[in-house]
């Protein structure tokens, strides 16, 4: 996706990855609450301008489906927020169907964090192994100053002809951090495409 610039910008993990998502036309996440990916809600209430509308549903793949809906129906990347564990495993079964669809859907999942990775945190689990086969990339996370190359790359995966979902796991130690990080700036007839 040919790009018009890039922006710097400074927050945490949550404000960098919606900032490059705001960039593809995103007005709202999906998603049932979970404290993993807390920052991205703070980031759509309280940092980006226009703030990006939050639809809290009552179960995880209700939130998939729905950024799927959305995806279909505007040609714009759908975004589903996950939690860690259980709450992405909920939302497997509409990230297949935007595969089998060939939908544009960003799925952000929470993941505990890299530096207690095999301690038995809360609801941890790798998603990576299990998304990977019904997605065009599933990766991990690892640094908050690559972040917003990281989320732009892959809301631009989505956009790319065969389209289909793509998956980010945001450790609690990269959403939460603080950091400045270079998000691209899409160029807005990327993501203006047909619908689904």
């Amino acid at each position: 996706m040919g790009g018009a610039g890039d922006r710097v910008i400074t927050g945490h993990g949550g404000t960098i990855a919606l900032e490059a998502l705001v960039g593809f036309g995103v007005t709202e996440l999906f998603t049932l609450s979970g404290g993993h990916v807390f920052p991205l809600y703070d980031a759509a209430v309280r940092v980006v301008d226009p703030p990006v509308r939050l639809v809290d549903v009552r179960h995880e793949s209700t939130a998939t489906f729905a950024a799927e809906a959305v995806a279909k129906l505007t040609g714009r990347p759908g975004v589903a927020v996950l939690t860690a564990g259980p709450g992405v495993t909920n939302g497997i079964s509409a990230v297949a169907t935007a595969q089998a669809n060939g939908t544009p859907l960003v799925v952000l999942g929470g993941r505990a964090p890299q530096g207690r990775w095999g301690a038995g945190s809360l609801q941890e689990f790798d998603h990576v192994p299990v998304l990977a086969p019904v997605t065009k990339r599933a990766v991990t996370a690892t640094d908050v100053a690559e972040l917003g190359r990281l989320v732009h790359d892959l809301a631009a995966l989505a956009l790319t002809p065969h389209r289909g979902p793509v998956f980010a796991d945001l450790p609690l130690d990269v959403v939460f951090a603080e950091g400045e990080a270079v998000v691209p700036v899409p160029d807005p007839a990327s993501w203006r495409a047909a619908p689904a």
